[in-house]
């Protein structure tokens, strides 16, 4: 099949070091013929490494016909104007998260792509994470029963002082790393609104944007979630803890490990008023059936890789689109919502 021909916007962390490198490692797929950046160093870079034109502004490189698909990796409050000027000069976008930084520019690129006939994605890329993968496999098995919480914890310890701490710029752990992890959150959610709390807070960023961020998803019928993503926790907790009432989950990013049991091989209990004959608590043991467990060493799942092999085979074999502009819509929604209850 024909490759993909592309076009780079933007060559800093996530441009260079993300994208470039997931479409080299795609060479029989992907084939970058133009890149722009501000930075004439950058743009000498990529033309060594991609043998390709580059150009000093979005608009010059929109010109080069060759460019099939535009990647715009910006500064996050660029990413609308940027990602709609593509698509009205007809190319199809891919766009970093966060999508937009409102929620009305968001819905103003579906617009746009919709009226030119061009696919328009978001890189949500940790979709395509193992662990999260693993994680949504488990609770659909069913072995955990019905689940009554799940708690994400995206935690560490230090500060930080590049534009991505700025307001201005669109920054803020919110905007920057919570798109991922809110997206996340959604798919384990599911279809229904979830009513939401969300606390903000600036405490070892240097810039004034939030780096503190814990947002709970509820909603009847639905299993909560409680998202914490920090700046400010020298013990890290476990990334992954779901309880359930047949059993639990626990891990992170490297290992998984979960145990469940049948309730069937519980003996029958009736509540009883009478004083226990120890006087001690109620407790017995729980039959657990087995505690099973992933590695990533083991997984043979391509990873955030998957992102570009499946709009590949959307772009040349007309493929359902894996990551639309709608549900990146619903994750702008979440933000915008914890932006204004978390009053920052």
């Amino acid at each position: 099949m024909e490759k993909v021909k592309v076009g780079i916007v933007g060559l800093g962390r996530s441009g260079w070091d993300i994208h470039g490198k997931l479409i080299g490692s795609l060479p029989d797929k992907y084939q970058v013929v133009a890149v722009c950046d501000a930075d004439k160093n950058r743009r000498e870079e990529a033309e060594k490494k991609f043998n390709c034109r580059s150009y000093l502004d979005l608009s010059s490189l929109l010109k080069n016909e060759e460019v099939e698909l535009a990647i715009i990796a910006t500064p996050s409050h660029l990413h609308a104007p940027n990602a709609i000027e593509a698509l009205k000069s007809g190319k199809n976008v891919v766009c970093e998260k966060p999508m937009a930084t409102k929620l009305s520019d968001a819905d103003l690129m579906i617009e746009t792509a919709k009226r030119e006939g061009k696919i328009l994605s978001v890189f949500h890329n940790r979709r395509y994470s193992p662990d999260f993968l693993k994680v949504k496999e488990v609770i659909k098995s069913g072995k955990l029963g019905r689940i009554v919480l799940i708690k994400m914890n995206w935690s560490g310890f230090g500060r930080r002082w590049d534009w991505q701490t700025l307001k201005k710029f669109g920054g803020g752990t919110l905007n920057n790393t919570c798109p991922h992890a809110i997206d996340q959150a959604l798919q384990l959610f599911g279809e229904k609104e979830p009513e939401i709390f969300c606390h903000l807070e600036r405490t070892l960023t240097l810039g004034d944007a939030d780096d503190h961020v814990k947002v709970i998803f509820k909603a009847e019928g639905a299993s909560m979630i409680d998202l914490e993503v920090t700046s400010t926790c020298p013990y890290p907790h476990d990334m992954w803890s779901v309880m359930g009432t047949q059993g639990g989950l626990r891990g992170n990013a490297q290992e998984l490990h979960w145990k469940y049991f049948d309730p069937a091989k519980l003996p029958a209990r009736e509540v009883e008023t009478k004083p226990t004959p120890d006087r001690s608590y109620n407790s017995e043991q729980i039959p657990w059936e087995q505690e099973e467990s992933w590695e990533l060493s083991k997984d043979a799942s391509p990873g955030q890789l998957g992102f570009y092999i499946d709009l590949y085979d959307t772009l040349r074999n007309n493929a359902f689109l894996a990551i639309t502009p709608e549900s990146a819509r619903r994750v702008m929604w979440a933000i915008e919502r914890c932006h204004h209850l978390g009053g920052m």
